[in-house]
């Protein structure tokens, strides 16, 4: 149960919120479908900065996150869920599994591209950076308007970011609350081989239908010929 504290921080954020999908209820760790946590630890709203306030929130139930390949995900134990902040300076994935909370942060700074898609199944948001590519899966529910609108505003955040140091600003990265190192790709949890492939040769595709392909950074392709 989170205390009065962060009862009223998580109202304060949803009501000054930009977008409804940030609710009091899902900062606290619960939302529709879940009668308690989506988290095994804190609340969501406890890992925001007190100058730090989420303009949209994502969820998903099944999922979670993935780095490199698309199927080498961390799903939520089966009774916990996922949530994903996006806040002013990052974008900040928060998967339930025992015993810790699995904890991705993406500073905007870092990111050179992001997109969304949309599946049969499940729904994605595609956050890439010189040599990584994020996947935050999404509840197939989830409104197209949302995750247009999401894209957008972490696109507004690169424009004013594009004058920044991309090396320096990686090192920001972080999975399971621990920073990744900023450029062995194959250091961070389902990394791919380069170039978004399994490693036998052949592109991969996964619910969305779509096949990982070449890391780009502010619309030009990377070079990563130092993963060969």
């Amino acid at each position: 149960m989170a205390d009065q504290s962060a009862t009223e921080r998580a109202e304060m954020m949803a009501q000054m919120a930009p977008h409804p999908s940030v609710t009091t209820e899902i900062l606290l760790g619960g939302g529709p479908g879940f009668d308690g946590s989506r988290l095994v630890g804190d609340p969501p709203v406890a890992y925001l900065d007190d100058t730090e306030a989420p303009a949209y929130v994502l969820t998903d139930a099944k999922r979670g996150v993935a780095i490199g390949l698309k199927r080498d995900r961390t799903p939520p134990d089966d009774d916990r869920g996922t949530v994903v902040l996006v806040t002013g300076r990052r974008t900040l994935c928060l998967v339930g599994t025992r015993p810790d909370d699995t904890v991705v942060e993406i500073p905007h700074a870092s990111v050179a591209d992001v997109e969304y898609h949309t599946g049969f199944l499940a729904n994605r948001l595609e956050i890439r950076t010189p040599d990584r590519i994020y996947h935050c899966w999404l509840d197939r529910g989830t409104d197209e308007d949302l995750l247009e609108q999401t894209t957008e505003y972490i696109r507004q955040r690169l424009a004013e970011s594009a004058d920044d140091d991309a090396d320096t600003a990686a090192s920001g990265l972080t999975y399971r609350g621990e920073p990744l190192p900023g450029h062995t790709a194959h250091d961070a949890p389902g990394a791919t081989d380069g170039e978004g492939s399994s490693g036998d040769g052949t592109e991969e595709t996964d619910e969305d239908g779509d096949a990982d392909d070449t890391v780009m950074y502010r619309g030009q392709p990377v070079d990563q010929s130092y993963l060969e």
